[in-house]
């Protein structure tokens, strides 16, 4: 068991740690001072980790084998989704993300933070084929359980590190000063994270 959740754990920080949309939220929202939507988008993207967990738990990757349609309808979702975000990103004047600024509610915030997740390929990816393949055939319910609480805390610790460590002065002057650039950046990397997911799934369909 211990084993299990030890391979686990290294697989999950190493992909929370590649560079996303979800690291991109939470950095964003943090450098532009607004540490506490920032917190509260790491709260969404942890419960879009509980649900991505718990489904993998209860065997998401066979479904989505056995209905090739309902991931590819997904990765289309999270495609158009990246791109939404990408062009609110490019077109903010200020330093807020996608404009929103202080007038996006803690409820905006969270919620970004969960569709953020939810529709992300990636953690489709990871859930759906490295989290479930990491477990031993017929795995004990205390095993599935004691994986998606490791899940659920390693989330919930690294973007609130993340929301922390972006929220810090001199990060957000550094921000402050090139805010439109950065804004503009991480549009465009999101915009491309986007077009390439939906052109992998138009391939995908084709094929």
């Amino acid at each position: 068991m211990f084993t299990t959740l030890a391979t686990i754990w290294v697989l999950h920080v190493a992909a929370m740690m590649s560079p996303g949309a979800n690291v991109l939220l939470v950095s964003q929202l943090a450098a532009s001072d607004h540490s506490a939507n920032a917190l509260r988008a790491a709260l969404g993207i942890t419960v879009g980790a509980a649900i991505w967990s718990v489904s993998a738990v209860l065997g998401v990757n066979a479904v989505f084998s056995a209905f090739p349609s309902l991931r590819l309808g997904l990765q289309v979702v999270g495609g158009v989704y990246l791109l939404w975000v990408a062009s609110r990103l490019w077109r903010a004047s200020g330093p807020e993300l996608g404009g929103a600024g202080a007038s996006m509610s803690g409820w905006s915030a969270f919620r970004r933070g969960f569709l953020t997740n939810i529709t992300n390929p990636k953690s489709a990816l990871f859930f759906g084929s490295v989290f479930a393949a990491s477990f031993p055939h017929a795995p004990s319910h205390t095993l599935q359980a004691a994986a998606v609480l490791m899940i659920v805390g390693n989330a919930l610790l690294w973007h609130t590190l993340l929301a922390y460590l972006f929220s810090r002065q001199r990060v957000r002057q550094a921000y402050a000063r090139g805010k439109t650039g950065a804004n503009r950046v991480a549009g465009l990397l999101l915009g491309t994270m986007g077009v390439g997911l939906l052109a992998a799934t138009a391939r995908e369909a084709r094929g």
